[in-house]
């Protein structure tokens, strides 16, 4: 059994694994080099060897316990046929929603224009230097993703409360994600996933109705992965109350931002746990980052936990860092 895997279903504490969010790109010198040649994302994301190269750039480097496959949450838009594009600086856009259009989508016409992404999966899966790791998958949760489709950009720190005003539209929209994320994570999985990885990176943007976009949405994700005899980790990202949300999705780990009260968490979560640290503390010096991370591996020394971030590795992290980051976990007892 996978290290990763070990601590979600056997709840080992004696090991602490570690992988980084966003680990495969861009504070790798090596990834830098590929993305001077091939400047659009999205086609750089379905070159299959490509995406199977950078995804096994980090494990080279840093011998991780897991390999998260090269790719973006919204490749679902795109394989819906919304225009997805990401300008330097800017961040994603994405182009103009016709419902109706969306509706005519199948299943097979959807996983074909996705295929390069499931190949690339089942490449690394099959690739010596990931034996003994995890294979990590991963979708948007259905409500960042409405949000990235009907905002067309990234949110930032706010929502408009137009997104909200026609409700048949939002309900229409939400279940055809839903239902083309289980597409997207059943193909994930049946290429070589061993692990799914749900990321709602907007999940703090919202106050009100989180039960209907937040827990119920992301419960059937839930649900759907674990069906397929597959480990699911949550990450609602910024969302204030981590107890709830575990309690109603009920995933086999949650992923924890770096805002939250470690401590605070110990105390009111039962199930695995990862993540956690600032991406900036890896921007510091060798002497602090010693001192967070084992703040964080001192908390969770009785509970099953798997090390990694609060959030993606920033651009700017030197190499070093990030092995003097492994070296810690590693040696900690």
């Amino acid at each position: 059994m996978t290290p990763i895997q070990n601590c979600i279903l056997n709840k080992n504490t004696k090991i602490n694994p570690i992988w980084i969010m966003r680990q495969a790109g861009r504070y790798l010198p090596e990834f830098r080099e590929i993305r001077l040649k091939n400047p659009d994302f999205i086609k750089l994301c379905l070159n299959t060897n490509l995406s199977s190269e950078i995804t096994l750039q980090p494990i080279r480097r840093f011998d991780f316990d897991a390999a998260i496959i090269f790719s973006d949450i919204l490749m679902l838009p795109y394989g819906l046929g919304q225009e997805v594009k990401f300008e330097k600086g800017l961040g994603p856009k994405l182009g103009k929603i016709d419902l109706d259009s969306i509706t005519k989508v199948n299943k097979d016409e959807f996983s074909e224009k996705l295929n390069p992404i499931y190949k690339s999966i089942s490449n690394i899966s099959s690739n010596t230097i990931c034996k003994n790791k995890d294979i990590i998958g991963f979708v948007g949760a259905p409500w960042t993703i409405l949000v990235y489709m009907i905002n067309k950009m990234s949110p930032k720190k706010s929502l408009s409360k137009e997104i909200f005003n026609d409700k048949l539209f939002i309900k229409k929209l939400l279940s055809i994600i839903e239902k083309f994320l289980k597409i997207h994570i059943e193909n994930q999985i049946k290429s070589g996933a061993t692990i799914i990885q749900i990321f709602d990176s907007w999940a703090g943007l919202l106050k009100d109705n989180i039960s209907e976009f937040i827990y119920e949405p992301t419960l059937n994700l839930a649900n759907h992965v674990r069906k397929l005899n597959v480990p699911v980790i949550c990450f609602p990202r910024g969302i204030k109350n981590y107890k709830n949300f575990c309690e109603v999705v009920r995933p086999d780990m949650v992923n924890i931002d770096y805002n939250v009260d470690p401590k605070k968490i110990i105390n009111e979560i039962q199930i695995p746990v990862q993540g956690g640290l600032d991406p900036k503390v890896l921007l510091t010096d060798k002497e602090n980052l010693h001192t967070e991370v084992t703040k964080y591996l001192q908390i969770f020394k009785d509970h099953p936990y798997v090390f990694n971030l609060g959030h993606g590795i920033l651009p700017e992290t030197k190499i070093e860092m990030v092995e003097e980051l492994v070296k810690i976990v590693r040696d900690f007892k």
